[in-house]
């Protein structure tokens, strides 16, 4: 049986495309297998890393990694830690895969800190302590760490609360103005309809089109 299929779009920059269907319908495995944690029996999945496209479907272990290293940031539904290592060197851990300076990646870090109205306090802490919702703001932060032309969503808004809501839609608006791919999940239809330029249906019988 298969997890999807029938399944054609793409994304281009300045823009986020959500993946719409009913659960299911295979919508965080597409992006799993857009990142390269879930294999593809058949099709293409197109990446462009600098000026060429890594096809991730065929793509070795080597050129996955290389591709997430150059191309694709990724927000998971769950944050996945070593235990005794801060939040705040967590995400700038993050940031510093683009190569960038350690004082320029703590700043990075800080800033999202920020944004996502975590307490000060909670930054020199593991986040294994903190609460659901802490705890995703911190994974939403290591996702937008690196500046890289391709964003995955998954549900990154699903346990927050509505302000803190608003501050990563803030962040989706400033990634796609800087000229990102975004391709995401939205539980939400209200911030679907906000974040969303096109919507790609899933799970009603066809495939999304990028028409």
């Amino acid at each position: 049986m298969s997890a999807v299929s029938n399944l054609s779009l793409k994304v281009r920059r300045n823009e986020c495309v959500a993946l719409d269907g009913p659960s299911g319908a295979g919508k965080s495995s597409v992006l799993k297998m857009i990142f390269g944690s879930y294999l593809t029996s058949s099709g293409r999945v197109l990446v462009r890393m600098q000026k060429s496209f890594i096809d991730v479907a065929c793509a070795n272990p080597r050129e996955i990694i290389e591709l997430r290293h150059r191309s694709i940031s990724y927000v998971s539904q769950f944050l996945r830690v070593i235990p005794r290592v801060s939040c705040l060197d967590l995400v700038a851990a993050a940031a510093r895969e683009d190569g960038c300076s350690a004082l320029e990646a703590e700043e990075r870090a800080r800033n999202l800190l920020e944004r996502l109205n975590l307490p000060g306090r909670l930054w020199t802490l593991p986040p294994a302590t903190f609460s659901g919702g802490e705890q995703q703001r911190v994974n939403i932060a290591r996702g937008f760490a690196p500046q890289r032309p391709v964003l995955l969503l998954d549900e990154p808004t699903a346990s927050l609360d509505r302000a803190n809501t608003e501050a990563v839609l803030d962040l989706i608006a400033d990634r796609k103005a800087q000229g990102v791919a975004i391709l995401g999940v939205f539980h939400d239809p209200d911030v679907r309809l906000r974040v969303a330029d096109r919507l790609a249906p899933m799970g009603r019988g066809e495939g999304a089109s990028d028409e």
